[in-house]
């Protein structure tokens, strides 16, 4: 709750930051998900981003949803990150100075994401998110949590990304192939932790990471140690937490 309504009293810096640092988020989500979970991104945190973006399989006018040329599944993940990346360059390089990817039932708190990315620079070759040490030489980004690439990071993964040589078009496990992207075009994971060595990007629900009922694989994955407790596990400035949108939204907030 405390990262939630952070600025709830006094959004003074909020607003100077909304001023200074533009974000987009683009929404990953499926035509089964858009009336249960789009929508509570919608209707709640999406309305602080200064773009907000939806992708799926098909086409909503109303909504908006924008269609991508990629089948639904889990082994197309990777293709639909892609596509949506490369649509973002095209038609909204411009609108921005970082790009962050969602899932549809991830929870953002855009306040928090705008105060940690102004002490950055969007225009040097940098990503962010939940920091997992396996697979990639330099590490990667929980899907999950989300993760945010800077201008520049796009434009190299837009250009020279296409070439399939540096970066896989479709199949394998999405978070990590973009990982492995990033690390051959030259764009370096940054450390998105607090002073305390606490992750602002959650990749579990708030009670794995309070209660830490974790996955044996994520003790090994994890690059800044699996903490407990919740003064440790989710700290006051943190960014993302994930399945939390349709339970936290229609249980504590009562939007429907």
């Amino acid at each position: 709750m405390l990262c939630i309504l952070w600025f709830l009293d006094n959004d003074e810096v909020a607003r100077a930051l909304k001023k200074k640092v533009k974000i987009l988020i683009w929404v990953m989500t499926a035509p089964e998900n858009l009336n249960t979970k789009a929508i509570h991104v919608k209707k709640t945190w999406g309305k602080r981003c200064d773009l907000l973006l939806f992708f799926s399989s098909f086409q909503n006018d109303s909504y908006p949803v924008i269609r991508l040329n990629v089948s639904e599944g889990r082994e197309h993940l990777t293709g639909k990150t892609v596509q949506a990346f490369y649509y973002i360059f095209e038609h909204h390089f411009k609108d921005a100075d970082w790009f962050m990817k969602a899932d549809d039932d991830t929870y953002v708190i855009v306040e928090n994401l705008r105060y940690f990315l102004s002490k950055h620079d969007p225009n040097q070759p940098i990503f962010f998110g939940h920091h997992f040490k396996t697979i990639v030489k330099q590490g990667y980004f929980s899907g999950g949590a989300g993760y945010v690439l800077s201008k520049e990071a796009l434009k190299r993964f837009a250009t020279i990304g296409k070439n399939s040589t540096f970066c896989r078009q479709d199949g394998g496990a999405e978070d990590a192939e973009l990982g492995h992207c990033m690390e051959r075009l030259g764009v370096k994971t940054g450390n998105s932790t607090d002073k305390l060595g606490r992750s602002r990007f959650h990749c579990f629900d708030p009670e794995t990471h309070v209660h830490g009922g974790y996955p044996d694989w994520y003790y090994s994955y994890d690059a800044n140690g699996a903490k407990k407790v919740l003064a440790q596990a989710i700290p006051p400035f943190c960014i993302s937490i994930v399945r939390l949108v349709s339970v936290f939204v229609t249980e504590v907030l009562g939007i429907s």
